[in-house]
């Protein structure tokens, strides 16, 4: 596909939306607000009712999947994430639209989630937004690619190999890193990007939505089957 295709959903600047609620900072204050509860008293609560535990995703409960999200093993594991959504998110959610990146989000931490459950151990537990933003990283490099002859393509490749490389060297701060969930999450974020660069018209906002859930779906029956 020619790069022209995708330069009209790439925004040129950082900076949160302002015609409306910004899903980046509700994930951001989500995120936040349960690294305090856990703090508070309430992480074995959290843990057993929102985390990845395979044999509980084994057993049909596939909405684990998703919620790891909202937890965090360490302040730095929070950090680390919080920061690269709040660089990448603002124009990623800008560029497609809010509801779209809502369902990017939670599609790519499905995609991942999906890929620590089949590959990872039967007994692993996992917490942490990172299929989720590793999904960003996707969509990111795609635009870069499909730019890769402009100024602004080279720029934003050198954008995400920074942040690549810094979220390369988290394992030397946080342990046992599951990189089976930041795969499937990038996988998913750059196969949507993909689907999307080739939608337009009136109605793409709401089709680019549906492609995301659609991806959701399929990782959560994945796990189902």
């Amino acid at each position: 596909m020619r790069a022209e295709g995708t330069q009209k959903t790439i925004p040129t600047t950082v900076a949160p939306r302002r015609d409306g609620m910004s899903a980046t900072r509700v994930f951001i204050g989500l995120a936040a607000v349960f690294f305090v509860l856990g703090l508070a008293g309430m992480e074995g609560t959290l843990l057993r009712n929102l985390a990845q535990i395979n044999p509980a995703v084994d057993a049909g409960e596939w909405w684990r999947l998703v919620t790891p999200v909202l937890l965090h093993g360490s302040l730095m594991h929070l950090l680390f994430n919080m920061w690269a959504l709040w660089v990448l998110g603002p124009q990623i959610e800008r560029g497609v639209g809010t509801l779209p990146f809502v369902g990017l989000y939670l599609a790519s931490a499905a995609v991942g989630g999906a890929f620590f459950y089949l590959l990872g151990s039967p007994n692993a537990i996992a917490v942490g937004a990172s299929g989720a933003i590793f999904g960003l990283f996707g969509i990111w490099l795609n635009w870069a690619v499909h730019r890769r002859r402009t100024v602004q393509g080279q720029m934003l490749l050198r954008q995400i190999g920074f942040l690549l490389l810094i979220n390369a060297a988290l394992p030397l701060f946080v342990p046992a890193i599951a990189w089976q969930a930041h795969l499937g999450g990038f996988i998913a974020g750059y196969v949507i990007g993909e689907i999307w660069s080739r939608l337009g018209g009136r109605e793409a906002e709401r089709a680019r939505f549906m492609v995301a859930a659609a991806v959701a779906v399929l990782a959560m029956l994945s796990v189902l089957v």
